[in-house]
């Protein structure tokens, strides 16, 4: 999102050397030192004028919410260079960048803060005692995990924040340590131009490649309600010309935020595309009678500038204000501009924080695009034939912002109800939604360098996007509107819009409610064409009514008002309450990925509304473990990873309010079998189930 001059990027590939390991997500990523550039965070002394004038480096900018200034140097210059800037009492700190192993052009930038969760034995003495061994201050806790904190790092510490965290790791008193890293932020778009210029995914009748049907329904949604100002859709993203006649009226614009600037109004700088501007217009542009019109006219917009980069304290920035500021819906059209980007805990935790605490607990709608690389969004592909072989094997990929659990993916159809070629796939996808159709794109290096995929031969048919875009000469097209946008970014927020039609109707719904009917309401639209890529099939729908590359179908707007009318008085209430327990004791097979299941019979019928599930199980490391629930309907959720270290008895009641990912089950039916499958993933330490119980209260 950042801008960028094309003189930032080298003339040959950064080389990188010197591996360590970068603890994140409960996984170990590799990181390289990059040979090109360091950063510094100088002092509130050095004049800002002098950061461009010293002699390390080429001063190449500024990294604002974490006060760093980055420089290049030649390889060969670089520790030097390094020196001279720590020796500068106008200095703080001074770190090496990396790069992620795999990821190319992925750049990793170091803060000063470290995220440590503690065993829930370690008091607060305990706590202190191991801070000030490290150098570390304690900050803030990590809301909504227990016992964990950010701590920062002393300017009095020996190592780096990414050393530190991996020495805290092998403590018995810390169950994860993270540092705080900073990745760019990669916009989800593919701006093409002279496409249709009417707005068919709200309704169409077919056309010049339109096909009826390839649109949501909008307009029978519209018939019972067209949005409520109470109802607001959070648009995080890079900017918004808040001048635009479509955003005016009466209560359209609620508490903005620009996170770059650390103002109150994010609007865009020069010469910036505003890709915030076209997705704020699909999702809720104002019904004036010029214009265009969005999904969700009547509801209100909270316009969030984001900082253009993905560190903990951003995620947390977002997702905190849009709580705060009363969201109902968020909806982020971005992602990591990495292969493979797992979330770190704090950022898991300010989804699970808004998805479970917005809209005074019934929880905020959180909408993420999947991405436009063609790739799954946890999956491994054999790569080739890319240029200069930047990613070639088999290459895992992974969007740890699509696979969190409280939000609905979001992938892309066209206007002849197809796959779009550069939309992402994969098991976590929840539904899919109008866009254009392009050839894929790979991620934003931070300086702007675009890194081109193989290529497709065959035609790609499709008709773009109309939406509103800067006022003037400035963005994508001359004037007011572009119809040049597209990719999983149009699609996003589409479906936010539709999600904030389905609260209008019904604003008692939780936020796991609103996922389920948009994907129970959702259009079976089937794709028999290969993709045109990779020749691989995935447009059709197994027997759960799942397809990969369209999860549960494509929205519905008018049949998921419909339904969420249906529910109205229903919300939260809670009706009767079901026992089960099942007390046979069971081995847990040692280092075997098909671990044990335990089954409990259900026989009444009825709608959830609330799950508890108990757990009793003895081991001699339970951090080897796996824990998950299976309803009968095949919907699996992780109730505990591999974070129990050396204890060895788990009782445990896991609600949803302590695991938010048990909200999954929330609407579903009860009747039936239920399994909890335990997994033990290392060798040597054995145990063994010795009972569990299941506690379900429902409609």
């Amino acid at each position: 999102m950042t801008n960028f001059n094309r003189a930032d990027v080298p003339e040959k590939k950064e080389q990188s050397n010197e591996q360590i390991i970068l603890q994140r997500g409960g996984e170990e990523l590799i990181l390289e030192k990059a040979l090109y550039r360091f950063t510094i965070r100088p002092k509130n002394t050095f004049a800002v004028e002098k950061i461009s004038q010293v002699s390390w480096g080429v001063w190449r900018s500024s990294i604002k919410q974490a006060k760093l200034e980055l420089y290049t140097v030649n390889p060969d210059q670089l520790e030097t260079a390094m020196s001279q800037a720590r020796a500068d009492e106008n200095v703080d700190f001074v770190s090496h960048v990396y790069v992620m192993k795999n990821n190319p052009g992925t750049f990793v930038y170091l803060s000063d803060q470290i995220s440590i969760q503690f065993a829930s034995w370690v008091d607060n003495n305990k706590i202190k005692a191991i801070a000030n061994n490290f150098k570390l201050s304690q900050d803030k806790p990590i809301m909504g995990i227990a016992n964990a904190f950010v701590f920062l790092v002393s300017k009095n510490a020996s190592e780096n924040p990414v050393k530190i965290a991996n020495r805290l790791q092998n403590l018995s008193e810390v169950l994860a340590s993270e540092p705080n890293i900073i990745i760019q932020q990669e916009p989800h778009y593919r701006p093409k131009d002279s496409l249709y210029s009417q707005q068919w995914y709200l309704n169409n009748n077919g056309g010049n490649q339109i096909i009826a049907g390839s649109h949501i329904a909008v307009e029978q949604a519209w018939d019972i309600t067209r949005g409520v100002r109470s109802v607001i859709v959070a648009i995080a993203d890079d900017s918004f010309d808040l001048r635009h006649p479509d955003f005016q009226g009466t209560g359209k614009i609620v508490a903005p935020r620009d996170l770059k600037e650390n103002d109150f109004l994010p609007l865009p700088g020069e010469k910036e595309t505003s890709h915030g501007t076209a997705c704020a217009g699909l999702a809720v542009a104002e019904e004036t009678g010029t214009g265009i019109v969005g999904v969700a006219p009547g509801c209100a917009m909270m316009p969030i500038r984001t900082t253009g980069y993905l560190d903990d304290e951003t995620i947390e920035n977002i997702f905190t204000w849009a709580v705060e500021k009363g969201a109902s819906v968020i909806s982020c059209s971005w992602g990591a501009s990495a292969v493979y980007f797992p979330l770190s805990l704090r950022q898991k935790a300010a989804i699970s924080y808004a998805a479970t605490n917005g809209r005074n607990g019934k929880g905020c709608v959180i909408v993420f695009a999947a991405g436009n690389s063609n790739r799954p969004i946890n999956g491994v592909i054999n790569e080739q034939n890319w240029p200069e072989n930047i990613v070639r094997g088999n290459t895992t990929w992974l969007n740890g912002f699509a696979i969190h659990p409280d939000v609905i993916t979001v992938s892309a159809s066209t206007s002849l109800n197809q796959k779009a070629a550069y939309s992402n796939w994969g098991d976590n996808i929840c539904v899919c939604a109008p866009s254009n159709n392009a050839p894929p794109g790979m991620w934003f290096q931070e300086t702007g360098f675009v890194y081109t995929q193989p290529t497709i031969a065959a035609s790609l048919y499709g008709v773009g996007m109309l939406t509103t875009d800067q006022i003037g000469a400035s963005g994508y097209d001359a004037g007011n509107f572009t119809s040049n946008f597209g990719g999983t970014s149009s699609a996003t927020p589409i479906v936010a819009g539709v999600a904030a039609l389905i609260l209008s109707a019904n604003p008692n719904l939780t936020a796991q409610q609103v996922k389920n009917i948009l994907q129970n309401t959702a259009d079976k639209i089937i794709d028999n064409n290969p993709d045109p890529q990779l020749k691989l099939r995935g447009g059709t729908y197994n027997s759960n009514g799942y397809s990969s590359w369209f999860g549960y179908g494509k929205v519905n707007a008018a049949k998921a008002v419909r339904a969420a009318k249906s529910l109205q008085g229903t919300g939260r209430n809670v009706n009767k309450q079901i026992y089960g327990k099942n007390t046979e004791v069971l081995r847990i097979p040692d280092n075997d990925n098909k671990g044990v299941k335990s089954a409990i019979a259900i026989k009444e019928s009825g709608i959830i509304n609330d799950i508890q599930v108990k757990v009793n199980i003895t081991h001699e490391y339970l951090g080897d473990l796996e824990i998950y629930l299976t309803s009968p309907n095949n919907k699996r959720v992780l109730l505990q990873s591999r974070t129990l270290g050396r204890k060895t008895q788990l009782q445990n009641n896991y609600t949803m309010r302590s695991h938010p990912i048990l909200k999954q089950f929330i609407s579903l039916p009860t009747q039936g079998n239920w399994q909890l499958q335990v997994i033990d993933l290392a060798p040597q330490d054995i145990g063994r189930i010795n009972n569990w119980e299941l506690i379900i209260s429902y409609a």
